[in-house]
């Protein structure tokens, strides 16, 4: 299993459509071949601020995601909405406690 982050920063007058267009796609993202988990969080100081949290069952399903139609759709409606280059990593999980 992979883990993936995204960081996302949006100009403040974006959010609102952010928030939006996520709600619409949030389903179809998380039913995507492969993905597993998907969370949204918001920093609670820098509230411009946005991480997706998800779990994929390999890199290659990651990478088809990124490839696919669905994903090229969502990038191109919210990079424009940037105030600063996103950053991802892709992490193994070494432990979970509940």
């Amino acid at each position: 299993m992979l883990v993936r982050i995204v960081k996302m920063s949006f100009e403040p007058s974006k959010i609102e459509e952010f928030l939006a267009n996520f709600e619409t796609v949030k389903e179809k993202i998380r039913n995507f071949e492969g993905c597993n988990f998907l969370e949204l969080y918001r920093d609670q100081n820098d509230t411009n601020i946005f991480f997706t949290y998800s779990y994929w069952n390999s890199d290659d399903d990651l990478n088809t995601y990124r490839h696919s139609d669905l994903f090229k759709g969502v990038w191109s409606t919210i990079k424009p909405m940037f105030n600063a280059k996103p950053e991802a990593w892709s992490v193994d999980k070494i432990a979970s406690l509940k």
